[in-house]
């Protein structure tokens, strides 16, 4: 209780609000624009915070993360463009009601649903990060090895990639992770000759490049697309009825995005698609969706918005990302030195206390922004991209060469741009990638410190029951697939030839 009032005290300050009310604006503008994601915009804006205090710091780039992730409903009602991936379930009925002249009672319902989901989200992660943490607070470096190659197996299923292209993604990154000084040989590893890698690769030019500049050039492509935009009426709360019919929508996809978010690796768009399919599952008239059915649009933004607060704690509590904004947000923490895991909530209480209350201010403005500065925002979907993305890549620049004041981050960021432009045009999702690099670091350390604690004897690490147990959740999220396969063609080998 100490911590959860001083990390509200730490909020009582004037230039942080207003900081806080610009980042929420600026996330509403990157949430609305199609092409741009709220991943995008933290890792654009990320260099820019180095410089910042960690409360203001990370409180911008969660700010981002909430505002943008709602106003990705904005476009989807409104021009059936989803502004951000997460909300792409809600053009399904958004858009429908939009057309009816309804796109008011839509956007209504969207920023209640994202509100209500949001809260409640935070809420938990307020309850349940300080609760892992403390479980995780006896665990030595064997364990957060074990814990580390875990969150490594997960990059499976994250993005929109095959498993195969998505483990390949991320071995990528493990080995971009390798460049530099190995701490405990001293020997430089892939520097080619350049000082400037001794320490390793920035996580913050590989951000830039691979979400920023690397959508540059994908959007590049879609210059002949043209975006049909519908003329929304006034703003307007849903109605009593309205209500009646979607509370339990609401509370059910808060549930699951809260739980689905806190998975690592899942995020926003797959809680946001299990959210619409149970909303549709429950509902007494599951006809009307995909026709403008409110539950709809309730379904998919309380889940979505949700996984916000969700993800942030396997971010906060254990160093996991739970979803590629939240490996942008880790990366953020790791750049002003705070290590994420059972230490935050008894050395650093103050500061996790300060970040949950920022995210709850933000969802509270988003909120009204939703109700009524819709409209406005809505104009932004009208600037061209031949001017919006040249801008965006003047900021990725610019910040990439902020951090050091160095060229070689600026090669970086765009051949990283560069690299993930391929990626995504043959089927690979580059958020692997980046997490992958995160990872690679804090696996590499923890092996090293694991083995001069065993005296070089790795096989110990089996002996340990809480190394053992995350190993065999590897084994079964790499493995358990296949075995799952084999178990029923097995049981069933006339169904599975498909006869």
């Amino acid at each position: 209780m100490d911590a959860a009032l001083s990390g509200l005290m730490a909020l009582a300050d004037f230039n942080l609000l207003i900081l806080i009310f610009a980042a929420t604006l600026g996330g509403v503008i990157v949430g609305a624009l199609p092409g741009l994601n709220a991943t995008t915009g933290a890792a654009l804006l990320l260099p820019f915070t180095i410089t910042m205090e960690p409360i203001p710091a990370i409180a911008i780039l969660t700010t981002i993360y909430c505002a943008a992730t709602f106003a990705g409903a904005i476009t989807a009602i409104l021009i059936n463009t989803p502004g951000t991936s997460a909300s792409a379930t809600t053009c399904l009925d958004g858009y429908p009601l939009a057309q009816r002249g309804e796109a008011g009672r839509a956007l209504g319902m969207a920023a209640v649903s994202s509100t209500i989901g949001g809260l409640i989200s935070i809420v938990c992660l307020m309850l349940a990060a300080p609760l892992m943490a403390r479980a995780a607070y006896n665990f030595a470096p064997p364990e957060y090895f074990a814990l580390t190659l875990f969150g490594l197996s997960m990059l499976a299923t994250i993005g929109d990639g095959s498993p195969v292209k998505n483990v390949m993604a991320g071995a990528f990154g493990v080995l971009l992770a390798t460049v530099g000084i190995d701490l405990l040989t001293s020997i430089e590893r892939f520097t080619f000759g350049f000082n400037e890698l001794s320490e390793g690769i920035g996580f913050v030019p590989v951000m830039i490049g691979v979400f920023g500049i690397s959508e540059l050039l994908v959007q590049a492509d879609n210059l002949h697309l043209k975006r049909k935009r519908v003329i929304m009426d006034a703003i307007r709360l849903p109605s009593r009825a309205d209500y009646a019919k979607v509370w339990r929508t609401i509370l059910r996809s808060t549930g699951i995005g809260t739980f689905i978010g806190i998975l690592p690796a899942e995020g926003a768009t797959m809680a946001s698609m299990i959210g619409y399919n149970e909303a549709r599952r429950w509902s007494k008239t599951p006809e009307e969706f995909g026709h403008g059915a409110l539950e709809g649009i309730a379904g998919s933004e309380a889940a979505n918005n949700a996984a916000t607060g969700g993800a942030m704690v396997p971010t906060l509590a254990l160093g996991i990302p739970g979803s590629p904004t939240a490996a942008v947000i880790l990366a953020g923490l790791m750049v002003h030195g705070l290590r994420p895991g059972p230490t935050m909530f008894t050395e650093q209480a103050n500061f996790a206390f300060a970040i949950f209350w920022s995210m709850i201010l933000v969802n509270l403005i988003f909120f009204f922004i939703g109700l009524w500065g819709a409209r406005i925002f809505a104009r932004v979907t009208l600037i061209p991209i031949q001017i919006l993305w040249p801008i965006v890549f003047t900021f990725s620049i610019v910040g990439a060469y902020a951090l050091e004041q160095s060229m070689l981050d600026v090669w970086i960021a765009i051949g990283s741009g560069i690299i993930g432009f391929f990626m995504r045009r043959y089927g690979f999702s580059v958020v692997p990638l980046a997490i992958g690099l995160i990872l690679g670091g804090m696996l590499e350390t923890r092996l090293g410190q694991s083995m001069v604690m065993l005296d070089e004897q790795w096989w110990l690490m089996f002996t340990r029951p809480l190394a053992l147990f995350f190993f065999v959740l590897t084994g079964l999220a790499l493995f358990g697939p296949l075995l799952w396969k084999g178990f029923v063609r097995q049981r069933d080998p006339m169904k599975s030839s498909g006869e």
